[in-house]
């Protein structure tokens, strides 16, 4: 085994037994194969299989398993390792292996022995460790959690007050490496809080560029905690803070104020108005409390104002679905393609195809995806699998993906698996004994999706 070797597969989920399917074999009874793949250097196998074996109590075998990846200085074997190790209740032993490849360098690992340090009586020891790299953001996070477990809040809060450049405003995505401002900013904001200075933590939090991360705005988060329901609708009244507005929704909603959250979003010259994201918000939370006509005029507004906007259409099909009207939809898409002057690209319409099996059955949504000019491609297999499989009807899923067998690979393997196909499964896996390349299509040069 080679530790650069097992990290692009693992990465790239590509030349492996991936882990949903790993996962999918022992589910249907194929724990010999999972097995024979783990000590033939299927990572995710091993994984598995360890863990299975950690659960049947045979935690000796499962170190076995594991051992001949972690040997090659691989740190996601290394930290699997300690983690059933800590799991099983040693956590002597998971700190040592983690230690192990702190000492070797390894860039992920010290924030990985840190944590478990502070998870076992030793939090000083590993604020100690992580303080001279609070220039890392990821490390800084780590320092911020670990220094609420040692007592050092003040200590951090120092640190982080010094990282913030007063006055600077970034001109571009690397302008400030490492900790920057608004980081460091959000970091303290959160000592802060969990120390009952909430006001100071709320005028930290306003004073950043960036206000949200990860779809998440940390300061609308803040005032929800807090039910600060008044500041919380200022700030999400602001251009830009949709997130805010999501957030404000929610609040409401979980407090059973349901026309209230409908308003936030509802407004004649409110977010939804304006925004297909909030109307999107607006039309799950309709569909959610029983309004789904109300839903779908939301997103109908927001098709026909968005024309060129697919993913617009394709939850308006949705909701048409999910509400028992896929006549209506299609009556929809229909019109769309009389104002497109019946251009029909892939990616506008499969969205058609569930909609055409509820109205008219699954052979008649299968037959028109056949007609299509792009319906003997990899990416239409996939969607016309999907219809036959979701109606029972596996082996012809399989029979439509194997035309295209090498870009559809992890789908089918997945029914192969459920078909008891095993051995043709985990051989398309891993490219052995390939089949025989696809028959030329009509369209030769139609080998990807139009967008």
């Amino acid at each position: 085994m080679d530790a650069a070797d097992l990290d692009h597969r693992a990465r790239t989920r590509s030349g492996c037994i991936p882990p949903e399917l790993a996962a999918r074999l022992l589910e249907r009874g194929h724990a010999d194969v999972v097995e024979h793949q783990a000590a033939r250097g299927e990572w995710f196998c091993a994984h598995a299989w360890a863990r299975a074996l950690g659960d049947q109590g045979r935690q000796a075998d499962a170190l076995q398993v594991l051992a001949p990846y972690a040997a090659t200085g691989w740190w996601t074997a290394a930290a699997a390792t300690a983690e059933l190790l800590e799991g099983w209740g040693r956590p002597d032993e998971a700190i040592e292996i983690t230690r192990t490849r702190v000492e070797a360098g390894h860039p992920s690992a010290l924030e990985g022995y840190a944590r478990l340090l502070a998870r076992h009586g030793r939090a000083d020891e590993a604020f100690d460790l992580l303080v001279p790299h609070v220039d890392d953001w990821l490390l800084a996070t780590a320092v911020v959690d670990i220094a609420s477990v040692a007592g050092r809040d003040e200590e951090t809060a120092a640190l982080l007050a010094g990282r913030v450049r007063a006055g600077h405003r970034c001109d571009g995505p690397w302008c400030c490496r490492g900790l920057d401002s608004d980081t460091a900013l959000g970091l303290l904001a959160e000592i802060r809080e969990r120390q009952g200075r909430t006001d100071e933590a709320i005028a930290l939090l306003r004073r950043r560029q960036i206000t949200s991360v990860n779809n998440r705005d940390q300061l609308a988060d803040l005032l929800a905690r807090h039910d600060r329901v008044g500041e919380l609708r200022a700030y999400a009244a602001l251009d830009g803070h949709e997130e805010a507005v999501r957030r404000l929704a929610e609040l409401l909603e979980e407090g059973g104020e349901l026309e209230g959250a409908i308003a936030v979003y509802g407004q004649a010259d409110g977010p939804a108005a304006h925004d297909p994201n909030s109307a999107y918000e607006l039309a799950r939370l309709l569909a959610r409390h029983g309004r789904g006509t109300e839903a779908i005029a939301v997103m109908r507004g927001q098709a026909d104002a968005h024309p060129g906007d697919d993913w617009i259409l394709h939850a308006l099909s949705e909701l048409y679905l999910d509400q028992g009207r896929p006549a209506d939809g299609l009556a929809h898409l229909d019109a769309l393609d009389a104002r497109r002057g019946g251009e029909r690209d892939w990616d506008v319409y499969w969205m058609r195809l569930p909609l055409i099996a509820a109205c008219d059955g699954v052979d008649e949504a299968v037959r028109q995806a056949l007609a299509h000019p792009e319906g003997d491609t990899w990416y239409a297999a996939e969607h016309i699998a999907r219809l036959l499989a979701d109606s029972g009807r596996t082996e012809e899923a399989v029979a439509v993906l194997q035309r295209h067998a090498r870009r559809n690979s992890h789908v089918l393997a997945g029914h192969l698996i459920d078909l008891g196909r095993v051995d043709e499964a985990v051989a398309l896996l891993l490219h052995t004994n390939p089949p025989p390349p696809p028959a030329p299509t009509a369209r030769p040069g139609a080998d990807g999706p139009s967008f």
